[in-house]
């Protein structure tokens, strides 16, 4: 080896120790390896930042863009209020969301899909009076699985393909992956939902997922406009579909005043206000389900509901609130503040929200611009909760919102617009029907993924140009010398599947796609069967909770221990070897 191959080899072996260690993050971990390789002269000044105009890297950020504007809109949730049953069992349940979880991972950021069915299966879990650790882990496995199907499921994907056109002149279209993706993702969640699940250790398994969820529900008013659902149909006749969202629907106001008890049988008009009792994030869906509208969600100038924000605020006794009402402070003609609902230890009161008298310890929900809210939050002296991410759905755009995406995905299949092209376009036109508010545009994008992709790309170009990939494969050859190509297709598979266990996706990809190249070239065999297997790969990481961000995410909410993954995953990997092989060697003849 030369002395800048050794250099470089150990400086990947320092970046792998680190972020096995998990003392520092990923992303600084990378750039500080970038540093180090331009210090040492490994990296041509030049070359730098060139990982962060990569076609992978802008790719990637424009996809999580993209995922918001489909979560803000409520494109997602028509998809889920449809599909998702908290009646059925176990294993159907978990067969329906990881299918449900497969087919959105295969059209936005794997990880986004897995953040908004998070919720759906915690609620569902907690309706079923069963743990959350049963249905959590297949579900962020089958949103891995599904990513594996498109070109822009998954960050490994986008990578191969890009470098698939630098190595031969054609970039992987965006279904390429479909043939091999949609086999593995298949054969992957029939396992996790008949054999799977139930490998998961039973001891330790927590209900503390539900915990995401630990504040009393808000007691709040929703309007009903002409265009509701609701209209003309008896309050009792919504109590099925408040049970399925949660929603306690406790009285009916009419001309500013409640009417007695819980108006069962009053029908409904437009202009009346119902009264409900559930978390934020319940009230918002049902509240999508059947047309409804939050106080103040429509103003007289007709502002976009992608200017408002929500947040949760608790009153300390020194409050310009304690003891006086919304109403007294005038909150919304003073300072555009809607007062939506009140949480109170689980009690109730008769009264209006913006006239009952707030408590200290109370904890509000708040309506209003995103830039004056926390100026307002100062000014009544009240204390911000954690952010927990609540915000507007804006159900009326839900159609608009798919139909663009669905546009941009087509006529980028067909040839007519380069990806990256058709996604900035969708960005663009997101941003300008505010589906996500040009103030919040960058905030969606996952700058620590983006560092370390941008870092990593240099790097692997380095491990290339001084010929380490070469190296690489050379020893793997070695290995299986003698032996048929597929085999040793099968050995750089386990190869790259393990490092995904230890190491981020991308970059083991970026790592992983120059090996399987120069394995192609040693072997003078079709270099696309041995992409594909690094792209499969990648994405495969199953047996541990740091090898892939959708693992990382459920720790908490499922409650599980380092150890708990390997049990249902090992298998898994397994399987995907088995069936990824034989489908590669079909689609993609060696």
């Amino acid at each position: 080896m030369t002395t800048e191959q050794i250099e470089l080899f150990a400086l990947f072996a320092g970046v792998f120790g680190m972020l096995l260690w998990g003392r520092w993050r990923y992303d600084l971990i990378a750039f500080s390896a970038l540093i180090i390789a331009l210090i040492l002269g490994l990296v041509p000044t030049s070359q730098a930042f060139s990982g962060f105009g990569h076609p992978a890297t802008i790719i990637i950020a424009l996809v999580l863009v993209v995922s918001r504007g489909l979560l803000n809109s409520g494109a997602i949730d028509l998809i889920t209020r449809r599909l998702i049953d908290v009646g059925r069992s176990t294993a159907s349940h978990i067969a329906m969301m990881s299918g449900v979880g497969a087919i959105l991972s295969a059209f936005m950021n794997n990880v986004a899909a897995l953040a908004l069915l998070i919720p759906v299966d915690l609620h569902a879990a907690r309706k079923a009076g069963r743990p959350a650790s049963q249905t959590l882990m297949p579900l962020s496995f089958a949103t891995i699985l599904g990513g594996m199907v498109t070109l822009i499921g998954t960050p490994p994907n986008i990578i191969i393909a890009s470098f698939r056109e630098k190595a031969l002149g054609e970039p992987f279209r965006m279904f390429d992956f479909a043939p091999v993706g949609a086999a593995v993702a298949i054969v992957g969640i029939a396992y996790v939902a008949t054999i799977g699940w139930r490998l998961i250790p039973k001891d330790g398994q927590a209900a503390e997922g539900q915990n995401l969820l630990t504040l009393d529900g808000y007691l709040a008013e929703l309007l009903v406009p002409e265009t509701s659902k609701a209209v003309g149909q008896e309050v009792r006749a919504l109590y099925p579909q408040g049970d399925e969202e949660d929603v306690a629907i406790l009285g009916v106001i009419r001309n500013g005043r409640r009417l007695g008890g819980f108006s069962s049988t009053v029908e409904l008009r437009a202009g009346d206000m119902l009264v409900v009792e559930a978390t934020a994030e319940d009230i918002d869906r049902f509240r999508g389900t059947l047309g409804l509208e939050f106080y103040g969600e429509r103003t007289s100038d007709e502002r976009a509901a992608g200017d408002l924000s929500l947040m949760e605020v608790v009153v300390p006794r020194d409050s310009r609130l304690d003891g006086r009402s919304a109403i007294s402070l005038r909150l919304r003609a003073r300072r555009g503040v809607t007062l939506l609902g009140i949480s109170r230890q689980g009690k109730r009161f008769k009264k209006r929200v913006r006239h009952e008298k707030i408590r200290a310890g109370d904890i509000l929900l708040l309506l209003g611009n995103a830039d004056a809210l926390p100026d307002v939050a100062s000014w009544l002296g009240v204390l911000p909760l954690a952010e927990r991410g609540l915000f507007i759905t804006q159900h009326r755009r839900a159609w608009l919102a798919a139909g663009i995406f669905a546009a941009a995905i087509a006529v980028s299949s067909f040839g007519f617009l380069y990806l990256a092209t058709a996604l900035a376009i969708v960005v663009a036109l997101y941003v300008a029907l505010d589906i996500v508010p040009i103030r919040n545009v960058y905030d969606h994008i996952e700058w620590p993924v983006i560092v370390l992709l941008g870092s990593m790309i240099p790097l692997g170009v380095a491990l290339e140009n001084i010929g380490g990939t070469e190296l690489i494969a050379a020893e793997i050859v070695a290995l299986a010398e003698g032996m048929p190509s597929w085999v040793i297709l099968t050995v750089l598979m386990v190869v790259i599947m393990t490092l995904s266990d230890v190491l981020n996706n991308t970059a083991t990809a970026v790592i992983g796609a120059p090996i399987a190249v120069e394995i192609a070239n040693k072997l003078n065999a079709n270099p696309d069967g041995f992409l594909m297997a690094v792209a499969i790969a990648a994405s495969c990481a199953f047996l541990t909770p740091i090898g892939h961000k959708n693992n990382t995410l459920i720790l908490g909410p499922g409650g599980y221990k380092f150890g708990d993954y390997w049990r249902m995953g090992l298998p898994l990997e397994i399987l995907v070897v088995l069936v990824a092989v034989p489908v590669i060697l079909v689609v993609f003849p060696l």
